[in-house]
């Protein structure tokens, strides 16, 4: 496994800055370690469901999961407000960061993570692939 760290700044976009981030270190498949951090607002999609969640903040980013493919990427998020209150759901872009985002994602080198149209769910799901054998 590689580690991979960064840090974004006041008023980036969160997921659209880790898929930049991902794609140019060439990454084939990786996970969420950690995150630590802000946001302004959130805009997540709720389960099962094609609503959107959209809240003005600042909200503390509580956690962030999800793995990230050469197609894209697959993240979880859950957010807390002054309150405690907690929301949660499918991370999409428009998740502005508040004061920062301190981010370490690990490659997973001997795979490849693609996303393919999967019938049984009506979505893009993970596709593994090794790319060499194993020894151990």
């Amino acid at each position: 496994m590689k580690t991979l760290a960064i840090r974004l700044e006041p008023d980036q976009d969160l997921k659209l800055c880790l898929e930049q981030f991902v794609s140019e270190n060439s990454v084939l498949a990786a996970c969420m370690l950690t995150c630590v951090g802000s946001l302004k607002n959130a805009v997540l999609r709720l389960a099962n469901s094609d609503s959107i969640l959209k809240r003005d903040g600042p909200f503390e980013i509580v956690s962030l999961v999800g793995t990230f493919s050469e197609n894209g990427c697959h993240l979880h998020c859950s957010l807390s407000d002054e309150n405690g209150n907690m929301i949660g759901g499918h991370l999409l872009p428009g998740n502005n960061i508040f004061t920062t985002a301190e981010v370490v994602i690990v490659e997973v080198e001997n795979f490849q993570f693609i996303r393919e149209f999967d019938k049984q769910t009506g979505f893009d799901e993970l596709v593994v692939t090794r790319k060499c054998k194993l020894n151990f």
